[in-house]
């Protein structure tokens, strides 16, 4: 019979939920910080706690920070002619990593799916569009992963925005059929951002 306390089990319920992380690993990270409780997890506790109650969604571009505007969009050095679709933050942050981009980035927050029932309207899609007639942007490149969703959700943003006139391209070689960019290591985003063709 397990021994653990119901809070212990609580908590590598909770890790387990993570992201590469099951059963198994959530309990070695769990024994972990409880054995390196002042070195680690007493600060891990203090700075997911501070992350909680500061975060927030960038209200331009949908990238996380802790003011009303993230870092990119209120950076004046950057370029405002250029903006960067993304699936997810940790598309943006693959981006930002290999370091070739130095317009803005609009986050989607998924990609269209009949499947899972999510339309335009549960992504970002209306807000890009709005940003589009607003701003003087130039070209929208559409870095959006190499799957069947993520090129659906292109070619249907593509249609949306070319009322607008404004030169739309997408990421060129390097990015594999299937492959998703937060995986993908920064020369070959460096390589595809520089190649992106016009769509």
């Amino acid at each position: 019979m397990d021994q653990r306390p119901a809070d212990i089990e609580g908590l590598i319920a909770l890790m387990a939920r993570l992201p590469g992380l099951g059963p198994r690993s959530a309990r070695r990270a769990v024994l972990h910080l409880l054995r390196k409780r002042v070195q680690v997890m007493e600060p891990l506790a203090q700075t997911m706690q501070q992350v909680a109650e500061r975060a927030r969604e960038c209200r331009v571009c949908g990238n996380i920070g802790t003011d009303d505007l993230c870092a990119i969009c209120a950076d004046p050095a950057r370029s405002s002619d250029q903006i960067c679709v993304v699936e997810d933050l940790s598309d943006l942050w693959a981006m930002e990593r290999a370091g070739g981009f130095k317009g803005r980035y609009h986050v989607l927050g998924g990609t269209l799916s009949a499947i899972d029932a999510i339309g335009p309207d549960d992504l970002r899609i209306p807000h890009l569009v709005a940003r589009i007639a607003d701003e003087a942007v130039q070209e929208v490149i559409l870095a959006l992963n190499v799957t069947v969703e993520g090129q659906t959700t292109a070619h249907y943003i593509a249609e949306a925005l070319a009322p607008s006139g404004v030169g739309i391209s997408a990421l060129a070689q390097g990015v594999p059929m299937g492959g998703e960019l937060d995986y993908l290591d920064d020369g070959t985003i460096s390589a595809a951002l520089a190649a992106r063709r016009r769509l």
